[in-house]
């Protein structure tokens, strides 16, 4: 016991100076203009973060932009004439250079170094989020074209919530048809699109889902997601993006 608590500090030591030397050699560079970090910033420098389009007024329940404040709790127009199945719904950015940008080389160039980045944005907006989430759902893309993209943009973007909320991830919801792109689609043809679109192969153990996704376009993914969900027994469920469209 005694050597080891001699050694302790000896490989903490060590664990610094190799931190410190992969930082001399490959600094941490900002995923948005390449600049070097400074201390404190982590994977967005200062001017970057400060230069994204965020949303200051939203609908609660879809995560709509609103060009002015709606009395608290209260959902905006088209939330009332359909309703939502969720609890709340939450986007902090909008669908604007440089987040569709840099959404687009993640998603179709396979630009990974982006997903901790926008992980790191995710997690800043999970303050606004219902307390009593015991589970995640990134959104499920169907086999075939997860093997053609080579990973789950989505689950991508979920892993930093997880490592740092600690929270399990569902993982029998799945994708069953492989459905066309949902880009340039009504909210009519994105329904249909959508139909029995996804599954639930057993049963799910939680009580409020927090769904995951980059983009919010009419929230009808979500919407079936959520429908689904509630069919096998989930009580809430609550939705989390990057941008709203």
């Amino acid at each position: 016991m005694r050597a080891k608590q001699i050694l302790m500090p000896v490989w903490q030591l060590v664990c610094q100076s190799v931190a410190g030397l992969d930082n001399a050699l490959m600094p941490r560079r900002c995923v948005f203009c390449g600049v070097i970090c400074r201390e404190g910033e982590r994977l967005i420098c200062t001017g970057c973060d400060a230069d994204l389009p965020r949303v200051l007024r939203r609908c609660p329940t879809c995560a709509q932009p609103l060009a002015a404040t709606q009395t608290e709790g209260v959902a905006c127009a088209d939330c009332q004439v359909r309703l939502t199945p969720f609890e709340v719904a939450m986007a902090p950015l909008a669908y604007e250079f440089p987040i569709n940008a840099a959404i687009r080389m993640f998603k179709f160039r396979r630009r990974l170094y982006y997903a901790p980045a926008f992980g790191e944005l995710l997690l800043k907006a999970l303050t606004e989020l219902p307390e009593d989430i015991d589970a995640l759902l990134p959104v499920p893309l169907h086999w075939l074209r997860h093997g053609i993209r080579g990973f789950n943009q989505a689950a991508e973007m979920c892993r930093p919530i997880r490592k740092a909320t600690g929270l399990p991830v569902v993982r029998n919801v799945y994708r069953v048809r492989a459905t066309p792109y949902q880009s340039g689609l009504s909210a009519k043809e994105r329904r249909r699109n959508l139909r029995r679109a996804f599954v639930v192969r057993g049963t799910v153990n939680a009580r409020h889902v927090l769904i995951v996704d980059d983009v919010i376009t009419t929230g009808e993914t979500c919407r079936q997601l959520a429908e689904l969900l509630k069919e096998h027994g989930v009580q809430k469920i609550s939705v989390l993006a990057l941008a709203r469209a």
